[in-house]
């Protein structure tokens, strides 16, 4: 099998939104040829109908190229509205569901693959609620509900599937922040491990990383597209390839002299099913420069997707 996707987080329309950046990879990823796009929250600044309007432009050029998963980021919940609502949570979302569809968490199947994801923006909720002041409405949290949904999910699913996560915010300290994404994150990482993810997608805190999660589980974090990434590093998303024993996580990095994306780092992890957990970063020995990088990344991903992607199941 090999099953390969891109995954981005962060564009954050409105204010902050750096078209450049949009529109680098608007030009890029058709070359990519992923079998699905993932959008791991905050695609709006402030929850508004513009921004949101500008997103769905957004999204609906992607899905040109291959079908498109979006959950709600922190930033994409109507939060404010809780005093007036407090036994009700639709109307944090409703302006999130009227561009995007009823589901926040959908789930997509493929045949070498299924994708679900869990909800951890609640915006103003007791289970996001730390000691922290600035912590309201930003961090989130991972419901019980939401955990074992999931597992339902990935029990159900052939073992030939890789199973794959989406959730909002970092499920790992941010190295620059030093600040996890969610609230209870002890709790959320081992609702993670006990769900059956192979491979979870996050982003949230504006810096890319890649690293397993209690040895077993990949964790992708995405950079974000706006202009507010963690010490002013370039944009970086990730394409990603799952393969019979492998987890390749590319990242592909904003070079503002080209105006271009360019893949820089390569990182592969052995499939904890297939050969036992375990995690190599590609040595220097193995990486390439951007040119050549850029030139194998097109005949992977031709490769990889040679054949007409079936289309997808959605919940």
């Amino acid at each position: 099998m090999s099953f390969s996707l891109v995954h981005l987080a962060d564009p954050h329309f409105g204010g902050v939104a750096n078209l450049a950046h949009i529109e680098g990879m608007e030009a890029l990823i058709p070359d990519l040829e992923p079998r699905a796009i993932v959008v791991a929250g905050d695609l709006s600044q402030r929850a508004r109908h513009g921004e949101f309007q500008a997103a769905r432009g957004f999204v609906r050029e992607l899905e040109r190229t291959a079908p498109v998963y979006l959950l709600p980021g922190n930033h994409d919940v109507q939060w404010w509205w809780r005093p007036f609502v407090p036994f009700g949570s639709a109307a944090k979302y409703a302006k999130y569901r009227t561009y995007f569809g009823p589901a926040l968490a959908p789930t997509m199947v493929f045949p070498d693959a299924v994708i679900a994801g869990a909800v951890t923006a609640h915006g103003v909720a007791w289970g996001s609620l730390t000691s922290r002041l600035r912590d309201i409405a930003v961090k989130g949290h991972l419901p019980k509900r939401e955990a074992v949904r999931v597992k339902a999910l990935f029990g159900a699913a052939p073992p030939a599937q890789a199973r794959i996560l989406v959730v909002h915010h970092n499920v790992l300290r941010g190295d620059l922040s030093e600040r996890m994404g969610l609230a209870r994150w002890r709790t959320a990482q081992r609702r993670i491990v006990d769900s059956g993810a192979e491979l979870v997608l996050c982003g949230h805190d504006h810096q890319e990383k890649t690293e397993l999660l209690e040895g077993r589980v990949v964790v992708s974090c995405a950079g974000t597209l706006s202009t507010r990434s963690r010490g002013e590093r370039p944009a970086v998303f990730h394409r990603i390839v799952i393969e019979e024993d492998a987890i390749h996580v590319e990242l592909y990095r904003w070079e503002a002299d080209l105006r271009a994306f360019r893949r820089s780092d390569v990182h592969a992890f052995a499939r904890a099913k297939m050969a036992g957990a375990g995690a190599v970063v590609a040595p220097a020995a193995e990486r390439t420069d951007n040119a050549a990088a850029t030139a194998a990344s097109a005949a992977s991903a031709a490769s990889a997707g040679s054949a007409a992607p079936p289309a997808p199941t959605s919940e």
